[in-house]
């Protein structure tokens, strides 16, 4: 387990830079250490800016051992590190520029460091180091006061923990907890049981979701007719399907979300609630509640909703023609989400909401808040609108999900082809994948069931509009069924033929256990899982999608 570690403390004080490894005139430092955990508090005696704080841990690295490296938000790349793996930031041509301001909004680029160095990676929340079977793990039981990254370096034979105190100013005489780690070692059951034990998350409300969201097929152009014709068809294929979801595309704009395109959807949202319910399924609503684009009545009508660097309007996203970001500490904005909220659950009678881009709540410190402090409000702010109905977070940074989500992507979105495409080799770690997407939502497994239900996101059965093989599409259809509980199509079942609907009917009824997952070699992921009283494995390439 992890000894007694090394304190390092920058801050200023007035116009002064100061450092401390201990109590001083400015600053006092009380901890609480033991074998299962480490706390520590500062005592601010003066106004102080933190601008370095980390705690500094030796650990000698087994030969051999694999090193957890959690992504910062759903779509970051995650994965376990060997001793010859680097973990990629962002890719040469989207370092410098505006590409680097674009690329980098999604994720962590801004504020970790990627040594890009052979056996390093960084984690945030929570890390493991597994010899074979045995995982010792440490994590952060309290992410309030900013987020918590574990830094591993094999070299230095270092474990180095990290708080993101950007943006924070410790006030005179009042006293704040920095770090809440826990400590444990055991198998991987043991040792995830204990930590989410120890969070107090409740579990997930619902052990499975499956049936239909509108995105990998139409993408934004759908419209009444062909969104009718695809619950029809899943209602005609018979395959135990329990919701149906609308995604991008209904809306008038990103951010006016009351606004329905009265040309694509004449009859409205509320009236397809309806027909949803009528053919026996739950109805799903996509919204990105803090984004809003550029074009929009929002944008237009409340500049002053806006989050601004150096007086302009922040780019969350460049889809839509590029979208703003909502502040989330704005009380009208808040006010306008309820609004939104209310109707959508409420008078039209939604039993789910997809919110997508949750990221944007807490891109930069602001108010006095870190980006952790912001995104925690920011999901219990839409928990609470949420109320009983679901939530499906994506996008979101995963600690703040815990507990909040009823269901949380773990991987980035799947690609229409199997294979990894160029564009998603030379960008960042959030990038359009369906190796990004396998990857991470096999690694992430252990969340499943404990944080939230796993979305490992959507798998492919038609025929068209898809460059995967048959192999392809039933492995996918296999890992996410394995991994995760929320198992979702875009294609019009209504087109398939008897093996489709064999296939999709096994996916969404399979009852099975994940025990263990690893490499076997660079290339080949191992899924050992029991399922019907059997011990199983199901060994992939996951470059071509071909089992082995």
């Amino acid at each position: 387990m992890l000894g007694q570690p090394i304190l390092k403390f920058a801050f200023r004080c007035g116009d002064d830079i100061l450092t401390a490894n201990g109590s001083r005139d400015e600053v006092e430092f009380t901890c609480e250490y033991s074998e299962k955990g480490y706390k520590l508090w500062v005592l601010a005696h003066k106004d102080v800016t933190p601008l370095i704080c980390e705690l500094r841990y030796s650990y000698p690295y087994p030969a051999g051992a694999k090193v957890f490296g959690g992504g910062f938000q759903s779509w970051t790349h995650t994965r376990e590190y060997g001793e010859n793996d680097v973990q990629k930031g962002l890719r040469l041509p989207v370092r410098y520029g505006a590409a680097r301001k674009f690329a980098a909004a999604f994720g962590d680029y801004d504020f970790a460091k990627y040594s890009r160095k052979a056996g390093d990676c960084h984690s945030f929340y929570y890390t493991y180091i597994r010899d074979d079977n045995e995982f010792t793990f440490v994590g952060s039981l309290d992410e309030s006061q900013g987020y918590t990254v574990f830094y591993h370096s094999r070299d230095r034979k270092e474990i180095k923990v990290v708080k993101d105190l950007e943006g924070l100013t410790l006030r005179a005489g009042e006293r704040y907890k920095l770090y809440d780690l826990y400590f444990d070692k055991g198998t991987q059951d043991e040792v995830f049981d204990a930590y989410f034990s120890m969070l107090g998350t409740d579990k997930p409300r619902e052990k499975k979701l499956c049936g239909y969201t509108s995105w990998y097929n139409l993408f934004g152009k759908i419209d009444e007719v062909s969104i009718m014709r695809d619950l029809e068809g899943l209602k005609k294929a018979d395959v135990g399907a329990t919701i149906f979801q609308i995604d991008d595309g209904y809306q008038a704009a990103v951010g006016d979300w009351l606004e329905t395109d009265s040309e694509k959807f004449p009859s409205g949202m509320k009236k397809l609630c309806e027909e949803i319910h009528a053919r026996g399924f739950k109805a799903g609503l996509w919204l990105a509640p803090y984004l809003c684009a550029r074009n929009s009545r929002v944008a237009k009508e409340h500049p002053d909703w806006l989050v601004k660097n150096d007086g302009k309007p922040v780019i969350g996203n460049i889809g839509w023609g590029g979208a703003y970001v909502l502040d989330s500490t704005n009380g009208e904005v808040k006010e306008y989400l309820k609004k939104v909220f209310d109707t959508v659950l409420g008078d039209w009678g939604y039993d789910m909401v997809k919110l997508d881009f949750l990221y944007a709540a807490a891109m930069y410190p602001k108010c006095g808040k870190t980006r952790g402090e912001l995104m925690i409000d920011a999901m219990k702010f839409l928990r609470a609108r949420v109320g009983k109905k679901w939530l499906l977070g994506c996008g979101v940074p995963l600690f703040p999900a815990f507990g909040t989500c009823d269901f949380c992507r773990v991987g980035s979105d799947v690609d229409l082809s199997f294979n990894e495409r160029v564009f998603s080799k030379l960008t960042n770690n959030e990038i359009v994948s369906t190796y990004n997407a396998i990857t991470s939502s096999v690694f992430r497994h252990h969340l499943n069931g404990r944080a939230f239900t796993c979305d490992p996101d959507v798998f492919f059965l038609r025929k068209d509009n898809i460059k995967f093989s048959d192999a392809q599409k039933k492995l996918l259809a296999k890992v996410n069924s394995l991994v995760g509980g929320v198992l979702f199509v875009s294609d019009n079942a209504g087109d398939y033929g008897e093996e489709e609907k064999r296939i999709m009917k096994e996916s969404f009824s399979r009852d099975a256990t994940v025990k263990d997952v690893r490499y076997l070699s660079k290339n080949v992921i191992q899924i050992s899982y029991t399922e019907k009283g059997k011990d199983e494995k199901l060994c992939f390439n996951i470059r071509n999608g071909r089992t082995v």
